[in-house]
């Protein structure tokens, strides 16, 4: 298990040993799958955000993020950043705010919502917009 917070900031290394091509920004996520599907970076040389796909991931660890390749996706979803964003039910009730995610490294498969007001499991996820992250009420 890793946190979001830990993978932010670290850098994003391609194979073949080469430099650093950036460091995570942010990570997306497919809330209806409960998965991360893309990583965000800003790159070294440019300072531009770039967008990998998560199944270019070949590893996640405490040191870097390792890819199999650093080709960016033909199409880039809309990113909406979980971490402070705000938590509403669906019917409308604030649930406080993200504080972290809890992913598996090895799937992407998000693990547990950590909030101001508690943990929030995936399968209560329902969608993630501009203005919050609305769960099932539990």
């Amino acid at each position: 298990m890793m946190l979001f917070s830990e993978v932010r900031g670290l850098p994003v290394v391609p194979p073949a040993g080469a430099g650093p091509i950036g460091t995570v920004t942010s990570l997306t996520v497919d809330v209806a799958s409960g998965v991360v599907s893309h990583v965000r970076l800003r790159g070294s040389r440019l300072r531009r955000e770039s967008v990998l796909p998560w199944d270019s991931v070949h590893a996640v660890g405490p040191g870097a993020v390792r890819v199999r390749s650093a080709a960016a996706p033909h199409t880039v979803p809309p990113h909406h950043d979980l971490l402070g964003r705000r938590v509403l039910t669906e019917a409308g009730t604030a649930h406080g705010t993200v504080l972290d995610v809890a992913f598996d490294p090895e799937t992407g498969r998000v693990l547990a919502v950590l909030t101001t007001r508690g943990e929030v499991p995936p399968d209560r996820l329902l969608g993630l917009g501009d203005n919050a992250l609305v769960v099932r009420a539990g």
